[in-house]
């Protein structure tokens, strides 16, 4: 990477309400990630937050004194060429669609969220193709560039583009640093005197090593039934027999396969109480954006962490920082399995603990994973695959049989009308599939 000119990093779905937090690290980070261009990309549908949002991307660059040029541009082949890393932040079809994704699942009786079990099969459909097109543009214009995807389902897309390009790529969650902090607070410590170790797929990982200040906590963890959860999925009580057997610390995400039931229930109450979580996550980014536009703003205001991806951009902004300065640190990241968990295809992702170098991520060796976890990460990796090969074909068949073999899909027949119904409500968006 060309240290003398300084960094040029294009944001991908820079009209986010997240892309403040992402400007917020880069300046605390100059140091360490000198940039000298920042490039904001968003589409055209996408103009009105991308003009408020750069707006306070400037004015908070402007007071921190540091000399990075924002560029706010629809030009996406403009922004990557030549960009040392490339971060992407996109949600094809909006929030429109993801309300789509949560309620038509819902109507069958069956658990609707965005990145885990039929929405998130939707929400991967829509994607990997937009993203692998972007790939071609990377492949052309900044062939050396790290992207880094933040684009929920975070590791179904990261394999697409680590299987069907050429790209040098990393998923990111933000699962991991969030669960870090909830144990700073929780005992009183820093970062550094903090190990634990992820083992899974994104949004399907247990944590089975949790070591504060060189004592093991996963037991205490597991007996107290105590849990980090996101803003996004509802805090249900785990069962505390069950939790002592797994093994591993579950995250949140794990509640929909264990506590089904419940779930659904939490869901169809609050669909009836306040819309789906698509509608309320609407309404939380209208403040904020409303907070954006005050011309008084020059900082992320308070407000954003209501969000369900708070720390995102630190982690973004942390994977940056290791791989421009060869920091050789240990993070959490979506990468290729190679043979790491040897119950899995090799060129799947999945999520573990990785040293970051400067030639990119070294994934660890997990020290153990609970036999029982193993069946639901097969499974889920299945119907992960075959999702990817329905992105790129546009089979119908494929995308049935992906449907009907995840775990939270109860038979073949709910399977088929509900894979219908969904296609025709994202048919702008799949082309591939209405030949």
């Amino acid at each position: 990477m060309a240290k003398a000119r300084g960094l040029k990093i294009a944001v991908i779905g820079g009209g986010s309400s997240y892309t403040p937090e992402i400007v917020e690290g880069f300046i605390n980070h100059y140091e360490q990630l000198p940039i000298r261009e920042l490039w904001l990309v968003d589409i055209e549908a996408g103009r009105h937050k991308l003009e408020i949002v750069g707006e306070l991307a400037k004015r908070m660059v402007a007071k921190s004194g540091i000399p990075i040029e924002v560029h706010l541009t629809f030009d996406r082949r403009q922004a990557i060429e030549g960009a040392d890393f490339i971060s992407t932040q996109m949600r094809v079809g909006l929030l429109e669609a993801r309300k789509y994704d949560e309620h038509i699942p819902n109507k069958y009786g069956v658990i609707g969220q965005e990145t885990t079990g039929p929405g998130g099969m939707m929400k991967a459909l829509r994607t990997i193709p937009v993203l692998l097109d972007i790939c071609k543009d990377i492949e052309e214009l900044a062939p050396d560039a790290w992207l880094l995807n933040f684009t929920n389902p975070a590791g179904m897309v990261t394999e697409a583009i680590a299987r069907h390009s050429k790209v040098k790529s990393i998923g990111l969650c933000n699962a991991p640093i969030g669960l870090h902090k909830w144990l700073i607070k929780k005992y009183d410590t820093t970062v550094d005197q903090i190990y634990t170790e992820f083992v899974g797929l994104n949004h399907l990982h247990w944590v089975t090593r949790i070591e504060v200040e060189g004592e093991d906590k996963l037991t205490e963890l597991l007996d107290k039934r105590e849990e980090y959860s996101g803003k996004n999925v509802p805090a249900t009580e785990w069962d505390l027999d069950f939790l002592r057997g797994l093994g591993g610390f579950p995250s949140y995400y794990l509640k929909y396969f264990y506590l089904t039931d419940v779930m659904l229930e939490e869901q169809l109450e609050s669909l009836k109480a306040n819309g789906t979580r698509a509608e309320v996550v609407k309404r939380v980014e209208e403040e904020l954006f409303e907070l954006y536009k005050n011309p008084d703003l020059q900082e992320k205001p308070k407000q954003l962490e209501q969000r369900g991806g708070a720390y995102y951009s630190e982690a973004a902004v942390n994977l940056m920082v290791s791989l421009y300065n060869d920091r050789r640190d240990i993070q959490t990241l979506n990468v290729t399995n190679g043979n790491i968990l040897d119950f899995l295809p090799e060129d799947a992702a999945i999520e573990v603990n990785c040293v970051v170098t400067g030639k990119g991520p070294i994934a660890l060796p997990v020290s153990k994973v609970p036999e029982q976890a193993k069946g639901l990460i097969h499974a889920v990796k299945t119907y992960e695959r075959l999702t990817i090969e329905a992105a790129i074909t546009g089979d119908r068949g494929i995308a049935l049989q992906a449907m009907a073999s995840h775990p939270l899909v109860p038979s073949v027949k709910v399977a088929k009308a509900m894979l219908d119904e969904m296609l025709e409500q994202n048919k702008p968006y799949l082309p591939a599939f209405f030949k």
